[in-house]
């Protein structure tokens, strides 16, 4: 064999630690995980070519930076997860033959498939489809990758699985793509870019959670379909793992604990996705407005309020009504005395009216940055199957606030924008926080505001302030808002579950729509930049997220109640009392309990309602004048006086430990 022969028979493949090894070209990240190692071939389970997903069997062909992908990490489970949806969906349509199916893809814990059938799925369904996927793992099924073009996809989903969903797709959404893929799995195959599982036989627990109901595309005018959620994993131990996992989320369910500790409520008399705050939920939800509020003063903000109703043609013009049109209540037609027909919108932003309190005077170049912020409620018409307490909402509040500057300032802003979301963040003990740069797709330009120029320029402003602030980010292609880039913090809670709150946007949109401006100093109008920024996101969700979080333990700032005073026998009544009174006296939110019960309930009873300081008072505690402390989940702190108490939970308070 020639050298040029040789050299073109072997490539070079760059592991993750920098090691090169030379390999027989056609190669595949299975034949180079099993050089490495059999249990590391054992969990393999796809491979990164160059930092894209591929195939495990797949060949390779060319020098390349490889990772073998195992279920380790984040895109092993969406892998192992997206292939668990189709080994689903192949089980569905051997039990219930003329299923037709939209999406499947993996979510963050686990899948879901939606399913059109004339069958009405039950419970009883589940546990015989999770039965069948375990029989169709066992088979050892090999998935296999076709391409094909548009024209024959077309024909064969028409023709030999005759799936009008996957025409539809094929049709409208890939109309302009000329090859596709699909992957066969036994006598079931689907369009799908994959990567997928090598075998159905990685598969080898399942459980299959829940049946609710959606729309084909999302589009409430389309076809009912049953939506089927589900979560796989590698081995029976992982699956009992995270059964566990779900039971304690279970009993740290925002809806239960609201319930139980009087926070919120949800009528249907008032509506669904309609959250009311009762007396205990509003202190915390006022003591979160305060606390961020008391920040944003001291960082330049300045208060607006604006209507919940806003005219249809401010969201037209903002471009809001048509983009979440099918998100948003119908408008509110109104005719006045003269006949004339006005039409009304319940508001779905804030930003809109913000941009006119802006334009609603001349700015000069020394005025700017010009910062408003404000606590609004906005409206958006969810899906009653997407509806989840406060995490999911049709009224939420957003503490919304938007910064005018110029282009020169525009990177410090958005620096002390993201400060300020770290600040919020590590004061409410989320300390796992990840930051998505959220990007728009350039091979879908139409679907954004701007110009390909205004959006090259947001989005390096966005990479300069994120590298600034030192921040570990990764890119989220196609993520971005339609005005403009987006940095999203996304925070994962005591259960590993992840949330997106805190956002920073960039909108170099808004102020052409709108006609923005300020005087520079050359004395000619200039347009501002102006950046979106909500720490908290929406206030429900974040209240939601943070009771599931502290399991309803609020740090002392935050309890609801913070104190109460338990005597032990009525001849102390008048002592716990004047205890009360001067806790009141101290700003200390404080009860007392002063039924004829036995002290031992009495303290149950608080720890129950997750009360922060129990403050126990008998005979001894009132002849020396001092109280005894005990803390929910801590138990017994000792003795003090009333007044050194009270300077220990003020300070506690005022620092929010």
């Amino acid at each position: 064999m020639s050298d040029i022969q040789e050299q073109q028979a072997s490539i070079a493949i760059t592991l993750p630690d920098g090691t090169v090894r030379n390999v027989p070209s056609g190669s595949s990240g299975f034949d180079i995980a099993l050089s490495i190692g059999k249990r590391l071939a054992d969990d393999a389970l796809a491979v990164t070519v160059n930092g894209k997903p591929s195939d495990l069997h797949a060949p390779l062909l060319c020098d390349a930076n490889i990772e073998i992908v195992t279920f380790d990490s984040q895109l092993g489970r969406d892998i192992f997860w997206h292939t668990a949806s189709h080994i689903m969906a192949q089980a569905i349509e051997e039990i219930f033959p003329g299923s037709r199916f939209g999406a499947g893809p993996a979510t963050e814990q686990g899948f879901y498939y939606d399913v059109a059938s004339e069958h009405r799925f039950r419970e009883e369904d589940l546990r015989a489809i999770e039965q069948k996927m375990l029989e169709i793992a066992k088979r050892n099924i090999m998935l296999q990758r076709e391409e094909m073009n548009r024209a024959d996809a077309i024909a064969y989903f028409t023709s030999v699985r005759n799936d009008p969903y996957k025409v539809e797709i094929l049709e409208d959404t890939l109309k302009n793509v000329d090859t596709v893929s699909l992957y066969h799995q036994g006598d079931f195959a689907d369009l799908c870019t994959g990567p997928h599982l090598p075998s159905t036989s990685k598969l080898k627990a399942v459980l299959l959670l829940n049946i609710s109901s959606s729309y084909w595309r999302g589009d409430s005018s389309r076809e009912n379909m049953q939506r089927i959620y589900g979560i796989a994993f590698p081995s029976d131990k992982l699956l009992k793992e995270h059964i566990a996992r779900l039971e304690e989320a279970k009993r740290r369910d925002h809806r239960k604990l609201g319930t139980e500790l009087e926070l919120f409520m949800l009528s249907p008399e008032i509506g669904s996705g309609l959250p009311v705050w009762l007396p205990k939920g509003a202190i915390i939800r006022s003591e979160l407005e305060t606390f961020l509020k008391e920040e944003q003063r001291k960082r330049g903000y300045l208060p607006v309020y604006t209507p919940h109703i806003g005219n249809i043609e401010l969201y037209k013009r903002s471009g809001h009504y048509p983009y979440y049109s099918d998100s948003q209540f119908p408008p509110l037609t109104y005719h006045d005395e003269d006949g004339k027909q006005e039409q009304y919108l319940l508001k779905p932003m804030n930003c809109p009216h913000h941009h006119l309190i802006y334009s609603s005077k001349l700015r000069s170049y020394r005025d700017l940055p010009i910062r408003l912020t404000e606590f609004g409620t906005v409206y958006r018409h969810e899906q009653s199957g997407e509806l989840n307490g406060l995490v999911r909402a049709r009224g939420f509040t957003q503490d919304d606030s938007h910064i005018y500057c110029t282009p020169d300032q525009l990177v410090d802003e958005i620096c002390n924008a993201i400060d300020l979301t770290q600040f919020v963040f590590g004061t409410l003990g989320f300390s796992e926080v990840q930051t998505r740069l959220s990007m728009h797709d350039p091979a879908n330009q139409q679907k954004y505001g701007g110009t390909a120029e205004i959006w090259e320029q947001a989005e390096k402003d966005v990479r300069e302030a994120a590298d600034r602030m030192g921040i570990d980010y990764f890119i989220g292609i196609g993520e971005a808002s339609f005005y403009g880039p987006k940095i999203d913090f996304i925070v994962r809670d005591a259960l590993g579950r992840k949330w997106q709150l805190g956002t920073v946007q960039v909108d170099y949109v808004m102020p052409e729509r709108f006609d923005l401006s300020y005087i520079g100093s050359d004395g000619q109008k200039h347009r501002p930049v102006v950046i979106h920024r909500a720490p908290f996101g929406s206030m429900e969700r974040f209240i939601g997220v943070l009771i599931e979080h502290t399991a309803g333990n609020f740090p002392l700032w935050l309890a609801p109640v913070q104190a109460v005073v338990l005597p032990i026998a009525e001849e102390v009544h008048d002592y716990a009392k004047t205890i009360h009174a001067a806790l009141i006296a101290a700003g200390i939110r404080a009860e007392i309990d002063t039924r004829n019960e036995k002290i031992g309930r009495k303290i149950r009873e608080a720890e129950i309602g997750k009360i922060p300081c129990m403050i126990i008072v008998g005979q001894k505690e009132r002849d020396s004048e001092e109280i005894s402390l005990r803390r929910h989940r801590s138990g017994d702190m000792g003795s003090f006086t009333v007044p050194g108490l009270i300077d220990i939970l003020k300070k506690e308070i005022s620092e929010r430990t």
